[in-house]
């Protein structure tokens, strides 16, 4: 026996004593994660949509439909020059309509449209931030933060300025509990 490891003496137990390491045994990784353990301080950001990828899907469905038209008149037996001609029409008529901008709506996009749904739902963000009167450039938790900073500047202008202000503000949140505001 060598190192504690194995047994005393291979006698009777069948086996040469030869100790081999358990190759199917997984490590905890715990403490090897690539990425911080502190979630709430990393700020969400809106995954931005392709804008080639969305040009080529709706140039795509223009030329589908432009697809469908010509098979449909090859199959009536129209002529090759004016299958060309209502062809070119079509596509001009489709490219006219169909802004850049313009996409299907959110509901009618399937879970493997990434870039059509990221684009849907900056586009819903962008209205409900519009109909809430938020600003743009508002950082999520940004109050916290003022909040802080003010504190940290009655600590510095002074110890008993900061003191009488912090004396006020208590009193008036003691006012201000049990009540019901609109």
């Amino acid at each position: 026996m060598t190192s504690n490891v194995g047994l005393t003496t291979p006698r009777g137990s069948g086996t040469s004593g030869y100790v081999q390491r358990n190759l199917s045994h997984l490590k905890p990784r715990d403490n090897l994660q690539p990425y911080p353990k502190d979630t709430d301080s990393i700020r969400h950001r809106q995954r931005q949509p392709d804008q080639e990828i969305l040009e080529h899907d709706r140039k795509r469905e223009i030329e589908v439909k432009v697809f469908e038209l010509r098979d449909k008149l090859e199959d009536d037996g129209v002529d090759e020059d004016e299958i060309d001609d209502q062809c070119t029409a079509l596509r001009k008529e489709l490219t006219s309509k169909s802004r850049p901008g313009d996409g299907p709506n959110s509901k009618s996009l399937k879970s493997h449209q990434v870039h059509e749904l990221a684009k849907a739902k900056i586009q819903e963000s962008e209205k409900l931030r519009r109909a809430l009167g938020i600003s743009a450039d508002y950082e999520e938790g940004g109050h916290w933060k003022k909040q802080e900073e003010r504190r940290a500047e009655l600590e510095r202008s002074g110890g008993k300025e900061g003191e009488r202000q912090r004396e006020r503000h208590g009193d008036e949140r003691q006012g201000q509990r049990g009540r019901d505001y609109d």
